[in-house]
């Protein structure tokens, strides 16, 4: 895993002058028109060509139903970029050699003839690897992942075998429960092996989350303590300011469980907990990573209403700014029991974890935007300072912040200076940008770079799906028939229910506000 071992020079390959080899390819993109293709693939793309990262010899074409030529969705784009770019303004230059690489090609994904008319324009970039090695996008719904990579396969563009390369990106979500993600699985592996699918995570592209592996086992200090003696719990919180909104149709369909703890809390929760993997090849890293969510202990419906906590916002305020309850949102059902926030006390039954607690929360309309995991550290032995300084004796902590300000804080306990003996907790902070200066890629610009380059380290396998769904439908299944209790609901602007709180205080632990590490 190349990525977790190059620090911020090499990520960018200009401070010494590395450059990774990558095979010159064509990155299709059905899904062209639609709102991820503006906001983060283009914008992505251009700064990676920005950064002398993309191959030297690279086409993107962009497949969507709506006509529009060349030049048309060129235009498109720059205005997007205009927008969303993460530096600004726009580097004529470079804009201008990326957009001689754009091209549109119209057409209906069911249509069979529009895959005719693709095949036609791959072609005309010449024989080789701009028409054979294919990176194929999918920014589409789930639904129709298996009709497009059926068509692309008939029309010879996706093959199992050969000396060129094919590989296939998709969006999560990744079916909404077991079932349906065992049958997409199984028909995109009809047309491709799995080595060829890249089910990508954004959280896995961020900076913090990927420094994961590089931090516990580069540093001896920390992992020897990363284990159940030196550990008390841990609390890996991703809370969002932001209520719903205009996805209240989605959300009705998915819930905080499936639109967060099924992938992205998941996958978090197995870099920090999974052991060491015997290299950094993608299959050594993502094989611990699977051992690792095999190993939580399975929630029976008594271990749901015991372990885990749902709640809904109503209306309130966040950051002064009046927010409507959930059941008032767009294409919300006015009597709806759908979670808008969750959490939940997982145990790990293997030997380094056995008896810690693991807690996860996610929620809307919360306080900030923040996601954070913060190591708990076991207390020391009541014997010397607790009589004298109480409870302002806290317990060490470790805290991975991996948005925003990303970086890493550790938390212990200082002597006030002065004759007496008073203490202070206290923090020592990490922060990416006060180290390593102003360039931090975008998790998407990692994350098509590594599929580019084939390397899947960042990219979740089948059975990673699929285990965690296993985790997911227990709860999902608990719930189906139950209404929400008033020690559930919590207003828009606080840190969630009551009911979350009773859940960490029966084991005389606090939920751990997340802290700016500036």
């Amino acid at each position: 895993m190349k990525n977790l071992s190059a620090g911020v020079g090499e990520a960018n390959g200009k401070a010494n002058g590395d450059r990774r080899s990558l095979d010159p390819c064509s990155i299709v993109i059905f899904g062209a028109s639609g709102d991820l293709t503006a906001r983060k693939l283009i914008p992505a793309l251009y700064h990676l060509c920005k950064e002398n990262l993309m191959p030297l010899s690279f086409r993107i074409v962009g497949f969507a139903r709506r006509e529009k030529t060349n030049e048309s969705w060129r235009t498109e784009l720059r205005a997007a970029l205009d927008q969303f770019s993460r530096t600004k303004p726009v580097d004529e230059a470079v804009w201008q050699k990326f957009a001689a690489n754009l091209f549109y090609c119209q057409g209906d994904l069911t249509d069979e003839a529009a895959y005719t008319k693709l095949e036609t324009l791959l072609t005309s970039f010449g024989e080789g690897p701009l028409r054979e090695n294919l990176l194929f996008y999918l920014a589409i719904s789930p639904s129709q992942f298996g009709t497009v990579a059926e068509q692309i396969h008939r029309a010879h563009l996706l093959n199992k075998e050969g000396a060129a390369w094919q590989r296939i990106v998709v969006e999560k979500p990744f079916g909404h429960d077991l079932a349906s993600a065992q049958a997409l699985n199984k028909e995109l592996t009809r047309f491709a092996h799995e080595s060829q699918v890249f089910r990508i995570d954004h959280y896995l592209g961020k900076e913090t989350v990927q420094n994961i592996l590089m931090f516990r086992f580069s540093n001896s200090i920390f992992e020897r303590l990363w284990n159940r003696e030196s550990v008390n719990h841990v609390q890996i919180t991703v809370s969002e300011k932001l209520g719903v909104g205009e996805r209240g149709g989605y959300y009705e369909e998915a819930g905080a469980v499936r639109d967060m703890v099924q992938n992205h809390m998941s996958q978090v929760l197995a870099l920090i907990a999974m052991e060491p993997p015997v290299s950094l090849e993608a299959e050594a890293v993502r094989d611990e990573k699977v051992k690792l969510l095999k190993s939580i202990r399975p929630l029976t419906p008594a271990d749901v209403a015991r372990q885990v906590v749902r709640g809904q916002y109503f209306a309130g305020s966040v950051a002064g700014q009046a927010r409507p309850g959930y059941r008032q949102e767009t294409k919300v059902s006015p009597s709806s029991n759908v979670e808008t926030y969750v959490g939940m006390q997982l145990f790990i039954d293997n030997w380094r974890w056995s008896g810690v607690p693991f807690y996860l929360r996610t929620g809307k309309n919360l306080p900030q935007s923040a996601s954070e995991v913060r190591i708990q550290f076991q207390p020391t032995p009541n014997v010397l300072f607790a009589a004298q300084c109480g409870r302002h004796l806290d317990d060490n902590a470790l805290t991975l912040r991996l948005q925003p300000d990303e970086g890493i804080s550790l938390r212990f306990n200082g002597k006030v200076p002065g004759v007496g003996l008073a203490v202070r907790p206290v923090r020592m902070n990490f922060s990416y940008n006060a180290e390593f200066g102003a360039y931090t890629p975008e998790a998407y610009e990692r994350l098509l770079l590594e599929a580019i380059a084939g390397d899947a380290t960042l990219f979740i396998r089948r059975d990673e799906v699929e285990t965690a769904w296993q985790i997911v439908d227990s709860i999902r299944n608990y719930w189906a028939d139950k209404p929400l209790t008033n020690r559930e609901f919590y207003a828009a602007g606080t840190w969630g229910p009551v009911a979350a709180d009773d859940l960490l205080e029966r084991n005389g632990h606090a939920w751990h506000e997340p802290q700016l590490l500036k």
